[in-house]
This record gives structure tokens, sequence and C-alpha cells, in this order.
């Protein structure tokens, strides 16, 4: 239920509330002189409506924290498990499911693994699931989830949400995660951080603290949610490391049925596959180039010096913005979190919204001609050069190194 309460005594049918909808979620209909509106199904309680309304016939009834929140009743932190193309599970999730378990195990509470499939059958997900810190896995198998829409998932989401009563739901930041738990957190009426770089437990409270950069990335805010549950944040793909796997770890696989009166959205016709950010997530040598580069020109030698590593180019938001770079390649917070074995940053000053993205790195090697860049308080190796200079030089020994041998 959207939860939308129209008072019939006001409403007088103007249709405002229609227009300003933009999932179609409501509609107004009658004979004329009665007409009145009322929500569909596909209402998300966004409440573009309920701020349409020339009238005030429209509200939210939004629960109090006492009935909806059902605090003393939340149990079990759960991951909702987004998959690949080939059936396996995203980086993400695994990620995830390792952070989890150190906080269910704080809690003292388990770990739960949501896994909506498609009809193809998990191929050994859930046993590696479960080495990776899953107490138990929750799958449903059902040609509804072939399409990826985020309504279908929502529905099933919430209604294992409402009947099991997590404490905590977490999501990876991807494209489809931020589409999805906006969604159950508006079904659930609960809260939702987005992007976090760090969650925690309070040990006083119990409470999950979410960490994300704020305020334009000035400072980083840590945000509870003390009355409603579950709790609920997204995470950065590279944010924490991959967990531990113990093939030895018991647990319990319980498949579940979605409800078949959910209805999807989307139908899928063909996939497209854009796999150049992937390969910046997921590449192991990283150059990475900041407003010190000075121009598109030595962006070049960046990139020379990338592919002569054997790594990928990427770069921080204002040279994405100058059109030097494509969006993909934008490296922190609001670009791609990555985590490679060796970051060379050239030229980067070191914001905190673009350091949040990097965090994960093992060895970050910045080269800055400014001694007091905020970017060598996270380096492991600290150059003050031009980097201009430095990159220049080292693809020179480079080219050199291979001559020799060849």
């Amino acid at each position: 239920m959207s939860g939308l309460m129209v008072d019939a005594d006001r409403c007088i049918g103007c249709g405002r509330c229609v227009k300003a909808c933009g999932s179609g979620g409501i509609v107004v209909e009658g004979p004329r002189g009665a007409r009145r509106a009322h929500a569909t199904e596909s209402c998300i309680a966004c409440a573009a409506c309920v701020d349409a309304c020339p009238v005030g016939a429209l509200a939210f009834e939004r629960p109090s924290a006492a009935d909806s929140a059902g605090c003393a009743d939340a149990r079990d932190y759960w991951v909702f498990v987004q998959i690949d193309e080939h059936g396996s599970p995203l980086g993400v999730s695994l990620e995830l499911m390792g952070r989890a378990r150190s906080l269910a195990d704080v809690r003292g509470c388990r770990v739960v693994a949501l896994l909506p499939e498609g009809l193809a059958g998990d191929r050994g997900v859930s046993a590696r699931l479960i080495a990776a810190g899953a107490d138990e896995v929750v799958r449903c198998r059902d040609e509804r989830f072939s399409a990826c829409d985020a309504a279908v998932h929502a529905e099933w989401v919430c209604e294992l949400a409402r009947r099991r009563k997590p404490e905590a739901i977490l999501y990876g930041a991807t494209v489809f995660g931020r589409e999805l738990a906006p969604g159950v957190a508006v079904r659930l009426q609960t809260g939702l951080t987005a992007d976090c770089t760090s969650l925690d437990i309070d040990r006083k409270t119990g409470l999950l603290l979410q960490t994300r950069p704020a305020f334009g990335g000035n400072l980083m805010a840590t945000i509870a949610c003390p009355s409603y549950r579950p709790q609920m944040a997204t995470v950065r793909p590279g944010i924490f490391p991959m967990p531990r796997y113990d093939e030895a770890r018991a647990g319990e696989v319980v498949d579940v049925r979605l409800d078949a009166a959910v209805r999807p959205r989307v139908v899928l016709r063909g996939v497209e596959r854009t796999r150049e950010a992937d390969a910046l997530v997921d590449a192991e040598v990283l150059v990475v180039a900041g407003r010190g580069i000075g121009s598109k020109k030595n962006l070049a030698l960046a990139g020379e010096l990338a592919r002569a590593l054997g790594g990928k180019l990427g770069g921080t938001r204002p040279l994405v913005e100058a059109g030097w770079l494509e969006p993909w390649q934008q490296v922190g917070q609001t670009g791609v979190a990555v985590a490679p074995r060796v970051l060379l940053s050239l030229g980067v000053s070191g914001a905190i919204q673009h350091v949040s993205g990097i965090s994960a790195a093992q060895s970050i090697i910045a080269v800055n001609d400014d001694a007091r860049a905020p970017i060598f308080d996270v380096a492991r190796y600290r150059v003050v050069a031009d980097c201009v200079a430095f990159a220049s030089e080292l693809l020179e020994r480079l080219d050199s190194q291979r001559g020799d041998r060849g």
C-alpha cells in the first residue's frame, strides 16, 4: 500500500497531481462533478502529488516510529546480492557480505544474503555467499527478475522485510542499487544513507553508524537511524576489502517465491554492456590525473604512462567537466571508487570526495608540487615535484628499459 490519503471533500479533480506524478502513481476518475484522485499500484510515495495539490486534499499516512519501526523486534543484517549477466555476484556485494559479517558479530546477530535470480539457477553462488559470511541465503528464482526491474525487486525485498524485520539492509551503490534502495526505503517508510564510505556500530546504542561525505565533500557526516527499521545504506564498490572465504562455514539456503501479483514494468529486449568503467574499477594499476596536469596534451602523456605501466587512466572531476576525460573515468565519491594494487596520483590536490574514492588502494604514490597538498596525507610515497616532468621522466625510463630488453 502506498499510504496516500485523499480527502474526498477537498479534492476538486483538477488533475494537477497526475501531471506532477512521474510514475503513474495517481489518477483522477469519476463522473463530472464527482471526479476524485486515488493512488494506483505504481505509486512510489514520492509525495510530488501532495506538493502539487492546490487545495491540500492529499497527504501520506506516515506510521509512528513505534508502530512502523519495530525496533525491538528487528534482527539480522541483510545484504542485497546483485548478480552479473553470468550469474556471479558483483564484487561490491561480496565486499558488503564481509563487512556485514563484522558488523553482525559485534551485534550478535546473523547475516542474511538476499539472492534474487532468473530461472538459470545460482551455479554455486549460495555456497560462495555462505563462505563469505552469510548464515542464511534467501533465494528466489523467478523470470521477472531477469529484466532488472527495480520495482519488482523492491516488492520482493519489502515483502520479506515486513515479515522478517531485519535490523539493517545493505546495498551496493551500483546504478541498479541506487534505484532499488530508495524504492525500498519509501515503501518501508525508513531511512537510507547513500554512498557510504564507512559503516560501524555504536557500542552504546547498537545503531549502525553510516559515514559519507557531505556539503560538497567538505566534511564527513556520520548518520544514524534511531527510530525506524530497517536501517539502510548503499556503499560504492571498492570501499571495503573482499571477504576471506571459509569453505567450512555452515549455512542454510531458503527458497522463497515472489508474489504472483507483482507485475514488471520493464520488458528486456536485449543487453548492450559498456565495460570501460568495469575495467577502471578492476585495474591493478591506475594512473589518476588531477587539475595539476595542466593541459589536455599533458593528460595524453599520463595516458601513455598508464599504458606503459599496464594500467588504466582516470581523473578527477575538473578534468571530466573540462571534457578532457569521459564521465566513466572520474575517480572519487561522485565517480567510481577504486581499489588498485598501485595508484599513481599526478597533480591531484586530494579533496575529501576524491580521497574517499581511492581509500581502498593498497599503495598510493602521490606527485604534487605543493608539499602541503592533502593527497600526501593518504599516500604511502610522496613526491614533491612537477607532475608532468615526473611523468615524462618515468615514461622515458620505462621506454629505455624496454629498449634494453628488446
